[in-house]
């Protein structure tokens, strides 16, 4: 997690209770549902696949897009094209086509200044436990947060203002969704 940990590593983490984003997640994706009677990430992944200006790369499984909300300069959320709620819900085909999409994403973030990239990402799914209540409405959901802005030297760090006040971007998610939708799939160490 972060920049002090130049290896790949996973963590699982488990609570008791739903910590802040997730909390602010399962509260929007509740209203929404019961307003509209529909998934609110389904309903988001429609539009987007409508104009396509901010999907970065789609399969017959997946599409990683920029959300319009991103605050990361190249941060991308990875959605299944069909409701699910967890990991554990997905089909082999599901889980086939997720290797593969997230491969070319890698790829891309790799190609983007030609440096090993680095980022967080992490998965949001329905809660579990023992809580009687329905979450139907959920979407399972991963983001990746990747740090890197101008170059493989000039970082984003959350400071002061975009802390506390409003997130700050150098450039749009359009542009950014442009910018990686344009890379090679071929990772630039391998280009002959």
């Amino acid at each position: 997690m972060g920049c002090s940990n130049p290896h790949p590593h996973c963590q699982i983490w488990a609570s008791s209770f739903l910590p802040d984003e997730p909390r602010i997640k399962d509260k929007q994706q509740y209203e929404y549902f019961i307003k509209n009677n529909s998934v609110l990430l389904m309903d988001y992944l429609k539009e987007e696949l409508k104009t396509m200006v901010r999907v970065v790369l789609s399969n017959e499984s997946w599409v990683v897009l920029v959300p319009y909300w991103a605050i990361w300069p190249y941060e991308v959320m990875l959605l299944p094209k069909r409701h699910v709620l967890k990991l554990s819900d997905l089909t082999m085909d599901e889980k086939y086509s997720l290797a593969v999409i997230m491969k070319k994403l890698l790829t891309k973030y790799d190609n983007l200044f030609e440096t090993s990239f680095p980022y967080s990402m992490g998965w949001h799914g329905a809660p579990t436990g023992p809580s009687p209540k329905d979450y139907s409405y959920w979407q399972l959901h991963a983001s990746y947060y990747p740090p890197l802005l101008r170059s493989a030297t000039v970082k984003k760090f959350m400071v002061g203002y975009e802390m506390l006040a409003q997130a700050q971007r150098d450039l749009t998610p359009e542009q950014a969704a442009e910018r990686l939708r344009n890379l090679s799939e071929e990772h630039y160490k391998l280009k002959r």
